[in-house]
């Protein structure tokens, strides 16, 4: 891929990630709340932003981010994700302890709580999924399976969370960015899942 394309892939990735980050720092909102609440808060959109680069490296699309390369920064950044929602939950629980055991227990009356109590379990899910594939206690299979079906719930959790809290994020930007991270992550779903049936049926013949 020629450098000038690589540098426009990068640019813009940045560029669509940074909108909404950009728009939250600009928000008037932000006056009222302190230091902590706010690290908390971006922390979370940071988290959201590392969803749409996720799938993309998962799926190769990222320049000299391919095969194994792709998947190591793929392994790496999801111990970022992990760190930021634990910044994020930490920051909410110094801010007000009671909200965040309401929505532990999913007692708490904004709906938005829950999908991002349950976005972050599956993330924790991923994670020792991640870790039995390394110790290789699960099979190639079921692994890529439970993978993907954790990060469909990840995905949609967190994008649902974050569209329903009214806060610092624009929402017109805040909409368009969690619906590139979900389109990024159905395409890839959909190009690896078709990509799994091409070979298995290569594999098929061969045998035959």
């Amino acid at each position: 891929m020629p450098s000038v394309r690589r540098f426009l892939v990068w640019l813009g990735l940045a560029v669509v990630a940074g909108i909404p980050i950009g728009l939250a720092a600009a928000s008037p909102l932000l006056a009222w709340r302190d230091g902590v609440y706010i690290a908390s808060s971006f922390a979370g959109m940071l988290a959201l932003a590392l969803l749409l680069v996720q799938p993309l490296l998962a799926g190769g699309y990222l320049p000299a981010l391919q095969a194994r390369r792709g998947r190591r920064v793929h392994a790496w950044l999801g111990i970022a994700l992990l760190a930021l929602i634990g910044l994020h939950v930490a920051g909410l629980w110094l801010t007000s302890a009671p909200d965040v055991i309401d929505a532990l227990l999913f007692a708490s009356p904004t709906p938005f709580s829950a999908w991002g109590v349950v976005a972050m379990w599956a993330a924790f899910a991923a994670a020792a999924l991640a870790a039995l594939k390394t110790r290789r206690r699960l099979s190639p299979r079921i692994w890529r399976i439970g993978h993907t079906l954790l990060a469909v719930v990840i995905v949609i959790g967190s994008v649902v969370h974050a569209w329903l809290v009214d806060g610092t994020m624009e929402p017109l930007s805040k909409a368009a960015f969690g619906l590139l991270v979900l389109l990024a992550t159905a395409k890839v779903i959909l190009d690896l899942r078709a990509w799994t049936l091409i070979t298995s049926r290569r594999r098929s013949s061969h045998l035959r």
